[in-house]
């Protein structure tokens, strides 16, 4: 799962070298030269995908590769809105996986999208974990309101989709305004499970699957009911320069192979 460059070696600069006496040659060498990228950039899908989706997507990229001779995935793993304003930006998508429906909204809306590609591929859950080494331990939202919690991380919820999940929980339990001194935001949703697993915040709102990865430094203290399910789309961008590939990478994710690869990470099916 790499990105291709093609950097002539001495082998390729010592061909040019030989094959100026030829007119044939150095033009069949040319012509060599200007579409053997192309050919392997063909094979080459680009995903930009939410960044709780970092371990699973990695593992499915190696089956992908594996079911597809020749095919190169190349991932580039951020929050979800971040991801989009690349895309906004003409960053080389092929394919792109957001952590919440909202944000793939927005990209609809800005006819960002290959119409008819959008589909949800797997559900999440969002929990509150605190460091392995915590002593207070809270049971339930109202609990995080007590003065034993003193820094609480989540996504800033501008950008990143477990944020905008934590402040919706948060307001429904009526915490607002007693939690508000107490945010510390992240950029990802992994930057939040640093700060947990470092012991940087007494507590912090991440996904299941986010929480299963370090287990060692950070534990579960509660599943969090949320509102809006925590639900994953993924769609072929318009501009894809491999759409045939795109197609291919979706309809694996989404198919019985990626769906076990998925489950074996902790996500749920759509």
């Amino acid at each position: 799962m790499h990105a291709f460059s093609f950097r002539p070696g001495k082998t390729a600069r010592s061909a040019v070298g030989s094959a100026l006496s030829s007119p044939l040659l150095s033009a069949a060498l040319a012509a060599a030269l200007v579409f053997a990228p192309a050919a392997v950039q063909a094979q080459e899908v680009i995903v930009s995908a939410a960044a709780s989706l970092t371990n699973a997507f990695q593992a499915i990229g190696t089956a992908f590769e594996k079911a597809h001779p020749g095919a190169k995935v190349t991932f580039n793993f951020a929050a979800s809105g971040p991801l989009l304003a690349q895309i906004r930006q003409g960053a080389p998508v092929d394919v792109f996986a957001s952590a919440d429906q909202e944000t793939m909204d927005r990209a609809a809306k800005d006819r960002l999208l290959a119409e008819g590609t959008r589909a949800d591929f797997a559900r999440n859950t969002l929990v509150l974990i605190v460091p392995a080494s915590a002593t207070v331990v809270p049971q339930k939202l109202a609990d995080l309101s007590g003065p034993g919690l003193r820094r609480i991380a989540t996504g800033t919820p501008a950008s990143v989709p477990v944020g905008r999940y934590t402040m919706a929980a948060v307001q429904d339990a009526g915490l607002a305004a007693a939690l508000e001194p107490k945010w510390i935001y992240g950029e990802s949703v992994r930057q939040v499970l640093n700060y947990v697993a470092r012991a940087e915040v007494d507590a912090g709102f991440v996904y299941r699957t986010d929480a299963l990865i370090d287990q060692g430094k950070a534990r579960i203290a509660f599943t969090v009911p949320t509102a809006t399910p925590v639900s994953y789309p993924i769609a072929q961008i318009a501009a894809s320069r491999n759409a045939a590939l795109g197609r291919d990478f979706i309809a694996f994710v989404r198919g019985e192979a990626g769906q076990k690869i998925l489950g074996g990470f902790g996500f749920s099916q759509p």
